[in-house]
């Protein structure tokens, strides 16, 4: 079967991952409402289709950061691509760069930056960074990225610990024998590796390692070791956004993190608008969260957004396809893009503005009091 939507495209991956693999990628913290929420979220705004517009010439490219994308979107930084494939990252990298989208490398990737980026050495990539307590070790990894032409950093910003997954503490989940994060020192993910009833090695390897203490003033550190753009990972609030352009962020990610962190934090879908209202026109905001078709990312744009985030969409194209899974999924979604920008008529990224969004359900006029009864006929 050719996958025709996202939804046939995790039915494949499902079907091939083993299950504890499966609920890694799908599990969301808590009841996983957030998780749920997401996707659902797109669909309060409806799409309102302007009609004898010129649509003969679609263009949907666009530009961050000086780089060229086919579509404004990019692949959300996930770990330990290595679960899904063999090829692990490399092959992501290659599906990515041959879709001419953006591709944002998880600090803890299964193969280095090097072989990452000599695996599809034109294509656009990015780091994303968790802030360690080891900051030698942050330090020198930023070093390495500016050296292999990564183009920004993008530090995750709502992850001071990894959040409570009940899948992964029902299953024990640990990373198996041979997974590692191949750019940092074994004895900072070691912990990631032990398994213990009722546990997650995933989460107790987040408190170890990860730096609880670290506050808006710490980003001057990072800005003196590097001249790349940095991007925070994980705003939701217009007073967040305001802070980090006071504190000379290049630019934002509205997302909560796929439900993996705090459930109970709103879909990006509904506070975008409120991030993007917050901050300078030019700088990008871009946003993550349960997009599933095409359209949704056109609904992103409207909303404010320079560019969308994929993620586990990816994988699953990768987990049943390799790199040509995971190309299918960015095509597929950029296919859809144009296709709801012809038949909305709105044929640039320019046309993708509010005024292409309606909510859902409408709003209801006010409704007027209800008559009086008539009084009942007097009996004779």
């Amino acid at each position: 079967m050719v996958p025709l939507t996202l939804a046939e495209h995790g039915a494949l991956a499902e079907a091939r991952l083993p299950a504890v693999i499966w609920d890694f990628f799908e599990g969301a913290a808590g009841a996983e409402w957030t998780a749920r929420a997401n996707p659902d979220a797109w669909r309060r705004h409806v799409l309102r289709p302007r009609v004898l517009v010129d649509v003969s010439a679609p263009d949907c490219t666009t530009e961050l950061f000086g780089d060229r994308l086919a579509a404004p979107y990019g692949v959300a930084p996930m770990a330990y691509h290595g679960l899904a494939h063999p090829d692990a990252e490399c092959a992501t990298a290659r599906a990515a760069a041959g879709a001419g989208a953006l591709l944002v490398v998880s600090i803890f990737a299964g193969r280095t930056l090097e072989q990452i980026a000599e695996a599809a050495p034109d294509g656009t990539r990015w780091l994303q960074l968790y802030w360690l307590r080891d900051r030698e070790a942050l330090a020198a990894l930023v070093a390495r990225a500016e050296t292999a032409g990564y183009r920004a950093l993008v530090l995750t910003v709502d992850a001071p610990k990894v959040g409570r997954r009940l899948r992964d503490l029902r299953n024990a989940f640990a990373l198996p024998p041979g997974m590692t994060a191949a750019n940092l020192a074994a004895r900072l993910t070691s912990g990631a590796a032990r398994s213990r009833a009722g546990r997650s090695g995933i989460e107790e390897h987040s408190r170890e390692q990860f730096d609880p203490t670290v506050t808006w003033a710490d980003l001057a550190w990072l800005r003196r070791r590097t001249s790349l753009p940095l991007l925070l990972k994980g705003v939701l609030t217009a007073e967040d956004a305001r802070l980090a352009v006071e504190h000379g962020v290049d630019g934002l990610v509205v997302s909560n993190h796929g439900g993996r962190q705090l459930d109970g934090t709103p879909p990006a879908s509904d506070v975008l608008a409120e991030v993007v209202d917050a901050v300078p026109a030019d700088l990008p905001v871009l946003v993550d969260g349960g997009l599933r078709h095409g359209a949704d990312l056109a609904r992103a744009l409207a909303l404010g957004a320079r560019a969308a985030l994929v993620g586990r969409p990816v994988l699953w194209g990768l987990a049943h396809g390799g790199a040509d899974g995971a190309r299918a999924v960015l095509d597929l979604l950029r296919e859809e893009l144009l296709d709801t920008m012809v038949l909305s008529g709105r044929p640039t990224l320019a046309d993708l503005d509010r005024s292409a969004l309606a909510p859902w359900p409408p709003t209801a006029p006010p409704t007027a009091p209800p008559a009086a009864p008539e009084a009942a006929p007097a009996h004779r």
